[in-house]
């Protein structure tokens, strides 16, 4: 594991802080990545573990789209 400790905090390597996330949060993570088409994954942690994962998608509306939603309702 590639550790830098500098001023009292520490630097993990990613591939190091990656070992250690359980398997299922790894897959949540990203699932909500593929799960959108446009927008963005926010992952919180506090004390070194991982205690959300929000999602926010936009949802692109262009000229088109709204034109043959109208004509199906």
């Amino acid at each position: 594991m590639s550790v830098l400790a500098t001023s009292g905090t520490e630097y993990v390597a990613p591939e190091a802080a990656a070992s250690r996330l359980p398997a299922d949060i790894k897959q949540r993570i990203l699932n909500a990545v593929v799960g959108i088409e446009y927008g963005s994954v926010e992952v919180v942690i506090h004390d070194r573990k991982v205690v959300q994962i929000e999602c926010r998608e936009r949802i692109r509306v262009g000229r088109g789209d709204s034109e043959s939603k109208a004509t199906n309702l």
